[in-house]
């Protein structure tokens, strides 16, 4: 085999199999940290801890909040072992409630604020319509005003005889 493709290749299939040897390390069990702390028990995600009990306890992800029997929600710890399962549950609602809440009124706000401009910038173009066409008449009646002098001036400020067709 040529050496340009068998470098490549052999180093393809080692950098595979260091791959897929690489198992992650079990996890223990929650239940072995029952005779620790909170603290060490929290250490791994899957883990609850019951003050009540003081057990470790595999968090129950079918249920998503933890049944009374296993452990009440005032006495459940997770994450933190300062903030009880409770009051972090009331905590996230509030603030989600908050966050959805401010979402709708800067949409509100904004949709409003969006008629409110289109509105003041509708009212300047027709100011500005208004004053273009002011602009506009008294360059008529100045021309009109122009050509009656000419008319004058060379003597013929009688009745067009051309008007009754106009």
């Amino acid at each position: 085999m040529d050496s340009r493709i068998l470098l490549p290749v052999l180093l393809l299939f080692l950098s595979l199999s260091t791959v897929f040897a690489q198992t992650p390390a079990p996890e223990p069990a929650c239940e072995t940290k029952n005779g620790t702390n909170c603290e060490e028990c929290l250490k791994n995600v899957k883990c609850l801890w019951c003050i009540k009990t003081k057990s470790c306890i595999t968090y129950p992800v079918r249920t998503i909040l933890p049944p009374a029997a296993l452990c009440p929600l005032n006495d459940a710890r997770w994450g933190l072992c300062w903030m009880n399962f409770q009051a972090l549950i009331i905590t996230l609602a509030v603030v989600g409630g908050v966050i959805i809440i401010a979402f709708f009124i800067c949409l509100f706000c904004c949709c409003k604020c969006e008629n409110f401009g289109s509105k003041r910038f509708e009212a300047k173009m027709q100011r500005q319509a208004a004053k273009t066409r002011t602009k506009q008449e008294e360059r008529k009646a100045e021309m009109k005003q122009r050509h009656e002098e000419i008319r004058k001036k060379y003597g013929l400020s009688g009745q067009n005889p051309y008007s009754r067709f106009a």
